[in-house]
């Protein structure tokens, strides 16, 4: 059975981001005929003598009728080895948020660089986004070769200069592939124009990067998204606690502890839509059944008692501002959701403002607008089961609601204590 391996797209706009994706769907015969004939039919129509294949992502009509690519586009294709999901984010600055969303749940990350430009402002900034949102893979595609006639000293000039860039972020793993989206040279099949080229492939990275490992599977957690109890006499006594595993595993007779409570008891069953399973995974949805009538609802927590994460109303976060009617000010109020859990908290203070193509803090920032990121002290009223996001990416995000727009105005990150 192959696995699901997420990756995102990011870099500068006319870095060839949709035309890369578009060549990976072609080139592994990801594409309906119909599919193909539309893009040959607007590709003759522009009078292009190629097939234009960033028109597979680029699919609203503002957006190809501009030539480029605003909101995040998903798309999705196969090949024996493994199940992908692309995630295709605009390269503007002022779209910061949509790179945010696209790589927040992302295993991997693809940065483009222009090989006749070089590295450039965004190419930084995405690279310090994505460090931030802890994707644990960052490939950096040096696209365009076939512009600079395959020269080997470009690509090492830019592999040297983002090598020397990285060591300042949160980066584990780090791949250069030089490419050609248009033609296809290094994509799917190797190219013979690069010879010097020793590296795989992108699609043969994609297939064989181990990303199991980057679970958590030491922090067992489990959000309560629904308290299960059939009314029938069949299932009269039946109550359950249904939601999907976060992290770690979870096992018939383990004992768990339910957070806020403290109570602890262990696991009677763990039922899934297709009967009971003896263990539960990320990202399994399941039913787990309690040995005892304990107190539990929407919003609790299962943890292990040993290893548990903590209470806390104090939330010490980076926030990504996506609202564009209203700043972060310090002394609002807002609705925060943390796994399954409602509550309010308010600003009680804003550390500083980063300047995301510098990194350069500002620390007599008094707000935050569209797109810019800060350090931010929250106090939220009910208390919140947290891990820093560097541990658990699920336990240690959340997003800040605008009650009276009901708009998401805001992610943010856990760091940690």
């Amino acid at each position: 059975m192959s696995d699901l391996l997420r990756f995102a797209t990011a870099g500068s706009v006319d870095d060839g981001k949709s035309t890369l994706i578009g060549r990976l769907l072609y080139d592994t015969k990801g594409l309906f005929s119909d599919q193909l004939e539309d893009i040959e039919r607007i590709s003759t129509r522009r009078g292009h003598d190629y097939v234009d294949l960033s028109l597979l992502t680029d699919g609203l009509r503002a957006e190809r009728e501009q030539g480029i690519t605003i909101d995040v586009a998903y798309r999705y294709f196969a090949t024996p080895r493994r199940k992908f999901i692309i995630a295709d984010t605009p390269g503007h600055i002022q779209y910061t948020r949509n790179m945010v969303t696209g790589a927040s749940t992302a295993n991997v990350a693809l940065i483009l660089v222009d090989a006749r430009k070089g590295i450039s402002e965004q190419s930084r900034r995405h690279a310090f986004l994505a460090s931030l949102l802890g994707v644990p893979h960052l490939v950096i595609c040096i696209n365009k070769m076939d512009l600079v006639d395959w020269d080997e000293s470009v690509y090492q000039q830019i592999h040297d200069e983002f090598t020397e860039f990285a060591a300042k972020l949160r980066v584990t793993d780090l791949t250069f592939v030089p490419i050609s989206a248009l033609r296809g040279d290094n994509v799917v099949a190797r190219s013979e124009n690069m010879p010097w080229y020793e590296g795989s492939t992108l699609l043969n990275y994609l297939e064989n990067v181990h990303v199991a490992s980057d679970r958590n599977l030491v922090d067992p957690r489990f959000p309560v998204q629904y308290v299960i109890r059939p009314h029938s006499n069949t299932t009269l006594d039946y109550r359950g606690y249904a939601g999907t595993v976060a992290s770690g595993a979870f096992r018939k007779g383990d004992t768990v502890r339910i957070l806020p409570s403290g109570l602890e008891t262990t696991i009677a069953g763990i039922d899934t839509a297709d009967g009971e399973v003896e263990e539960a995974v990320p990202p399994m949805s399941v039913t787990i059944r309690l040995a005892e009538d304990v107190d539990v609802s929407r919003g609790d927590m299962f943890a292990r008692p040993a290893n548990s994460p903590e209470v806390t109303q104090d939330v010490d976060a980076m926030i990504c501002w996506m609202d564009e009617t209203a700043s972060l000010v310090r002394g609002k109020k807002y609705a925060i959701k943390h796994t399954t859990r409602w509550a309010r908290t308010v600003v009680k203070d804003l550390q500083y403002r980063i300047d995301i193509n510098t990194l350069h803090r500002d620390l007599e920032a008094s707000e935050l607008a569209l797109n810019e990121i800060g350090r931010v002290q929250l106090r939220v009223t009910a208390p919140l089961f947290v891990d820093p996001y560097a541990v658990n990416r699920t336990t240690g995000s959340f997003v800040l609601v605008d009650e009276s727009t009901n708009r998401t105005v805001a992610a943010g990150i856990i760091n940690p204590r």
